[in-house]
């Protein structure tokens, strides 16, 4: 699944879209395959929960690693907000991973959707 997260990740940037549109568009991606999962909670669909929280749970490690690295120029302020934000998603998947429940996934929904829109400038 990793490997998957890099490939698209590398893909979508081969067809010279701007870095931030490339972020919101895999941001979306990962909400997508949640609210799949939370809409099919009860009979099961094409992408499993596993799936889904994997996926973004590796969207989420290269983002926050990426935003935190020294040589990523945003502010330290936005940078250490992103890494609380990042460690925030990772606890969260964990904790719906001990006690799966459809309605948990929409902090992960939302945060992605809201990150997403944010990079699109909307």
């Amino acid at each position: 699944m990793y490997n998957q997260a890099t490939a698209a990740y590398q893909q979508t940037a081969q067809t010279a879209v701007s870095p931030r549109e490339l972020e919101a568009t895999l941001l979306m991606k990962a909400a997508a395959r949640l609210q799949a999962v939370k809409d099919d909670w009860d009979t099961g669909g094409p992408v499993t929960l596993d799936e889904a929280l994997t996926y973004n749970r590796r969207l989420w490690t290269i983002l926050a690693t990426s935003v935190t690295s020294n040589d990523n120029p945003l502010p330290p302020e936005v940078k250490q907000n992103l890494g609380s934000l990042g460690a925030f998603i990772l606890k969260h998947t964990f904790d719906i991973m001990a006690e799966p429940n459809p309605e948990r996934l929409t902090t992960l929904i939302q945060i992605n959707r809201n990150i997403a829109m944010g990079l699109r400038g909307n």
